[in-house]
């Protein structure tokens, strides 16, 4: 009952109520289907054969299929396949690179800073110190 060529319809699934046509046969259980469901392994419990047997030859193409079946009316959706892209993949980009142009960039300024720094801290502390001797007159 179940044939290379045999148009099914799966019940079961994902690709349930879709049409397919068997493309081999695989195990006790199993067959391969292509048209308008997914090409893969499928267990025959989940399939209903049709009355229709289409020529096509063992382990035929998905172009092969396609065509049987455009030929017997049944319209299949175009499956678009993955295009890598073949420019350079992105890297990642190092932080090292980037913090030490930075830090020489910031070096000449916070040395001057730093200097206005200090010298303010030590009049700081040499006033406090004068202060607490005057208070204690």
């Amino acid at each position: 009952m179940i044939e290379v060529g045999r148009l099914v319809v799966k019940i079961a699934g994902r690709d349930a109520d879709l049409k397919g046509i068997v493309v081999e046969i695989l195990e006790n259980n199993y067959v391969l289907i292509d048209g308008q469901v997914r090409r893969r392994k499928c267990n025959i419990m989940h399939l209903e054969p049709l009355d229709k047997v289409l020529k096509i030859p063992k382990k035929a193409t998905h172009e092969e299929v396609v065509a049987a079946l455009k030929k017997e009316g049944i319209e299949v959706k175009a499956k678009k396949k993955k295009e890598a892209e073949k420019g350079e993949r992105p890297r990642k980009q190092r932080k090292t690179k980037k913090k030490e142009v930075a830090e020489e960039a910031k070096e000449i300024k916070p040395k001057e800073e730093k200097v206005k720094k200090e010298t303010k801290v030590k009049e700081v502390k040499k006033e406090k110190p004068k202060k607490e001797i005057k208070d204690k007159k």
